[in-house]
C-alpha cells in the first residue's frame, strides 16, 4: 500500500464528469519500417515495461465509506486490451479531424476500477501516418513525474532498448482492517507535518503582504472572459509548434527567460483572438502557472506543485513593452515562490476530506458559482522542459510532443508546452462552452511569435543616431555639436 497525498488526492476529489482530472500528450508518429498491426505491437512493447513506472500497475483501493483517502495498490492484473486501444479517423483524416478527436477523448473520465492510464493508437490520418494519444490521471503524477513515466515506455532509437524481466511479486490487497488502520496512521503524521508548517507559512506570507516584493501588485484579480465560466464536459483542442532555437534567440536578444518570451507570446495570441470576440479587455488577463517543487533528481510518481500569478500585460499592444511588463510580473511572481518554497504543503490530513470535496466540487458546478465571482486567473500556462532528441515509441518516431492538460470551471482555458527535438509544442485544451474552436487561438500564436520577432529585429538592426555635423568655424574653436 501507498498513500496517496493530500495534494494528489485533490485530483480525485474534484474529479466530476464535466472536469475529467487526467493529463496527456498527442502525438504524430512516423510508421515504422517493419509493418504488421501497430495496436498489438504497442501491446506487447508496454506489456515488457509495466514494472518500470508504479503508474503502469497501481490502482486505487477506496477506504470504507470513503472517509478517508484511498491507497495505491498493485493490479493483480493489467488487461492490456483495456489499456491500448484503437481510434480510426473518418476520412479523408485531417489534422483538424484528428485535434477533434484529442478533445473528444480527453473528455471521457478514467475508469478507476483499474489503474489510472489509457492509450490510443490513432488510425486513418490522410498523410497515411498513426497518431498515439496517451492520458494518465494527475493524481499519479504531474508534468515533471510525467517526463519519467515517459521515458519507461519511450527510447532513444528505432530498435527498443533491452529491458530485463520482472520480478515475480506476490499481489496482496489490504483488508478494512489494514485500510483503516494506514488512514488513521498517515493522518496523524500529515496532522504533525502540517502544524509544524503553519507558522512559518504565516510569517512568510506576512512578509510578502506587507514587502516590496511587488507581490500585492500581482494579487489584481483577472478581467471576465468568455472562458471563465461554469462549464461542461465538451472540449476543443489545438496545437502549434514553435522552432525552438528562435524562441532562445529571442529570449536572449531580450535578456528574458524563454518562459517570460512564452508568456509574453501567449499575450500576444489572446490580444488577436480576443479582437474580433467582444474585444480586449482593458485589464490586463492573469495567468495561473505551475511551479514545481520537486527537488533535483526527484522522479517519484506523484504531485510535487504549487501555483503561482503573473499578469500576461494583454494591455500592451506592442510586444516588446508587452516583454518588459511580463518581466516585471513573474520577477514578483518568483520572488514569492522562493519565500513559500518549502513551506507550502502538498501534503494534509484527510480524514472527512473525500465527502467535504467531493460536495463541493458538484455543488460548484451546479450552482454556476464560477459565472458570478471575478476570476483570480483567466488560463493556465505550463512549460514543461522535455527531451532534445527524437523519441521512439514501439519502433515509431514521435514527431510531435503536444501536452493535454486539464480545465476547470472559472479556468476554461489551458496552455501547456513542452520542449521537443527542437521544437516548442504547444497544446491548446478549451472548454468548449467559452471556446468552441482553439484552432484560431493556436494560430494567432504563431502569428504573436512573428511579431515579436520582427518588433525584435527591428531593434537590433534600428540604425544608430549620427551625430551632428559641425559647421567650420565650430571646428576650427573647437566646440562640439549640439
Amino acid at each position: 500500500m501507498k498513500p496517496l497525498s493530500g495534494l494528489d488526492s485533490l485530483f480525485l476529489h474534484l474529479e466530476t464528469p464535466a472536469t475529467p482530472m487526467h493529463v496527456g500528450a498527442a502525438h504524430l508518429l512516423e510508421r515504422p519500417r517493419r509493418g504488421g498491426d501497430f495496436v498489438l505491437r504497442v501491446r506487447r512493447h508496454i506489456a515488457k515495461r509495466l514494472h518500470l513506472s508504479p503508474v503502469f500497475t497501481r490502482q486505487l483501493a477506496n477506504m470504507p465509506l470513503d472517509f478517508a483517502n484511498p491507497v495505491w495498490v498493485r493490479a493483480e492484473t493489467v488487461d492490456l486490451t483495456k489499456h491500448v486501444v484503437r481510434v480510426t479517423l473518418p476520412a479523408p483524416g485531417t489534422m483538424a479531424q484528428f485535434e477533434a478527436a484529442i478533445a473528444r477523448l480527453h473528455a471521457q473520465p478514467l475508469d478507476r476500477t483499474r489503474p489510472l492510464w489509457r492509450f490510443h493508437v490513432i488510425e486513418g490520418l490522410q498523410d497515411g501516418g498513426l497518431g498515439f494519444y496517451s492520458k494518465v490521471h494527475h493524481a499519479t503524477l504531474d508534468g515533471a513525474s510525467g517526463v519519467a513515466f515517459a521515458q519507461a515506455m519511450l527510447d532513444f532509437a528505432p530498435t527498443p532498448r533491452a529491458v530485463e524481466p520482472a520480478r515475480r511479486r506476490r499481489t496482496e490487497h489490504p483488508g478494512v482492517v489494514a485500510l483503516i488502520g494506514t488512514a488513521l496512521k498517515v493522518s496523524g503524521t500529515q496532522t504533525v507535518n502540517l502544524v509544524r508548517l503553519l507558522p512559518g507559512l504565516a510569517r512568510a506570507a506576512a512578509k510578502l503582504v506587507t514587502g516590496s516584493t511587488g507581490f500585492r501588485r500581482n494579487l489584481s484579480l483577472g478581467p471576465r472572459t468568455a472562458f471563465n465560466r461554469t462549464i461542461d464536459a465538451g472540449r476543443s483542442f489545438a496545437t502549434a509548434s514553435l522552432p525552438l532555437a528562435e524562441v532562445r534567440q529571442l529570449s536572449k536578444a531580450n535578456d528574458a527567460t524563454l518562459n517570460d518570451v512564452v508568456l509574453t507570446l501567449v499575450g500576444g495570441a489572446l490580444r488577436e483572438y480576443l479582437k474580433t470576440r467582444g474585444g480586449v479587455p482593458a485589464k490586463s488577463l492573469v495567468v495561473a502557472m505551475p511551479v514545481s517543487l520537486r527537488e533535483a533528481g526527484n522522479t517519484e510518481a506523484t504531485t510535487l506543485a504549487t501555483m503561482t500569478l503573473a499578469s500576461l500585460a494583454t494591455d500592451i499592444a506592442d510586444p516588446l513593452e508587452r516583454l518588459q511588463a511580463v518581466q516585471t510580473s513573474t520577477q514578483a511572481a518568483k520572488e514569492v515562490t522562493r519565500q513559500l518554497k518549502g513551506l507550502i504543503p502538498t501534503d494534509f490530513p484527510s480524514l472527512g476530506l473525500p465527502w467535504l470535496l467531493s460536495a463541493a466540487a458538484s455543488l460548484y458546478g451546479r450552482t454556476s458559482l464560477a459565472n458570478r465571482i471575478p476570476p483570480i486567473a483567466n488560463l493556465v500556462v505550463s512549460n514543461v522542459p522535455g527531451p532534445d532528441i527524437p523519441l521512439y515509441l514501439a519502433g515509431a518516431r514521435l514527431k510531435t510532443y503536444w501536452p493535454v492538460s486539464i480545465v476547470e470551471h472559472g479556468l476554461g482555458l489551458n496552455i501547456t508546452l513542452q520542449s521537443y527535438a527542437g521544437s516548442l509544442e504547444f497544446g491548446i485544451i478549451a472548454a468548449r462552452v467559452g471556446i468552441p474552436d482553439a484552432r484560431p487561438l493556436a494560430r494567432a500564436l504563431e502569428h504573436a511569435f512573428a511579431d515579436l520577432r520582427r518588433a525584435s529585429d527591428a531593434r537590433v538592426t534600428a540604425p544608430a543616431l549620427k551625430p551632428a555635423r559641425r559647421s567650420k568655424a565650430e571646428r576650427a574653436r573647437g566646440k562640439p555639436a549640439a
